[in-house]
């Protein structure tokens, strides 16, 4: 009993030391100037919250003007006095980066970090996605990040700053009915590697981010085809569970104290970081397990239907009691549009 206790103290107390370490990090980013793509909802937001909250000029970008401007009222309603700049930018176009990355730092002057957060989920069976599902994807996850490193990286440059890929574990190992999601994560991951080993000579780090299941709120903003009230269940269910998921809020902080440390990579939670453990050391049973876990996945009836939104999605199963913690994510995070 007495070793229990002794065992639970010093567990109790690593996490408290880590949460100090952890919070010391973050206050380096008073005064900081940082970049979020993707910023007005999602991990994006909480992403943008986080270097506000800390003190941190921050510059945010979607390609809706009315959302990414309720995202910069949300934060400097939070956050009065706050360095906010918001602008409607499509990353996937060059010249709308350019402009997006010179106003950011006409505007504060300097650019401390760059983090490439804007995405898109499809989610359904491979005979239901068309080319165009995967001509999305890699524009966004590919092409956006690249087209925002080209723009900041004279400025990066200046201040040996730092760059943030959200890619996902998506980007490590095939997940079943987002094969478009993770055929560009994994093109993600290999293009910020490259670039971290190409680029640290000039001082920039990068970071490239692989986290596994989110509480974000962003699958009933994600893209379902096929049998997609049954697609949307299985997917918003699961990026609801505890214990396998993480909140978008503390999956900022570790991203951001991640970048600050100038850490080159970063997997979590743990079950993510266990799966891609498991996929190097055993891949022939990591396929297995992906396709024992796609035969109990919903099958391609609606392969000509046309795609729906996650909100249009809904059925007895979604929204319920097993999602509400996706559900209420939505809602703090920007997800779900004002009445």
């Amino acid at each position: 009993m007495k070793k229990s206790l002794i065992l639970l103290a010093l567990a109790g107390g690593a996490v408290a030391g880590a949460k100090v370490a952890q919070w010391r990090r973050l206050s380096k980013l008073a005064g900081m100037s940082v970049v979020v793509t993707g910023g007005s909802r999602g991990l994006g937001l909480a992403l943008a919250r986080c270097a506000v909250a800390h003190g941190a000029r921050v510059a945010i970008c979607a390609r809706d003007p009315q959302e990414v401007a309720e995202a910069r009222e949300l934060l400097l309603r939070e956050y009065p006095g706050a360095m906010v700049l918001a602008a409607t930018c499509d990353v996937t176009d060059r010249s709308e980066s350019e402009r997006f990355v010179s106003a950011a730092v006409e505007q504060f002057g300097t650019l401390d970090i760059l983090i490439n957060c804007a995405g898109v989920i499809q989610v359904g069976p491979w005979q239901s996605m068309g080319t165009e599902d995967y001509r999305e994807a890699i524009e966004t996850h590919v092409w956006g990040p690249l087209n925002m490193i080209l723009a900041a990286h004279p400025a990066l440059r200046r201040r040996r700053g730092r760059i943030v890929n959200i890619a996902s574990i998506g980007g490590k190992i095939g997940v079943p009915h987002l094969l478009p999601y993770t055929t560009s994560k994994f093109a993600l991951v290999g293009l910020s590697e490259g670039l971290a080993a190409e680029l640290d000579q000039q001082g920039i780090t990068v970071t490239t981010v692989c986290p596994g299941l989110m509480r974000t709120g962003s699958p009933r903003n994600a893209w379902f085809r096929g049998q997609h009230r049954q697609e949307y269940a299985w997917f918003s269910i699961g990026a609801s569970l505890p214990g396998l998921t993480v909140g978008a809020s503390s999956a900022a902080r570790r991203i951001l104290a991640a970048s600050l440390a100038r850490r080159r990579h970063l997997v979590f939670p743990l079950p993510a970081r266990l799966a891609a453990i498991g996929r190097e050391l055993a891949p022939g049973w990591t396929a297995r397990i992906s396709a024992a876990v796609n035969a109990r996945l919903p099958s391609s009836t609606e392969a000509d239907g046309p795609r729906r939104r996650g909100s249009e999605s809904t059925s007895p199963w979604s929204p319920s009691p097993l999602t509400y913690l996706n559900d209420r994510a939505a809602n703090v995070h920007n997800q779900v549009p004002p009445s």
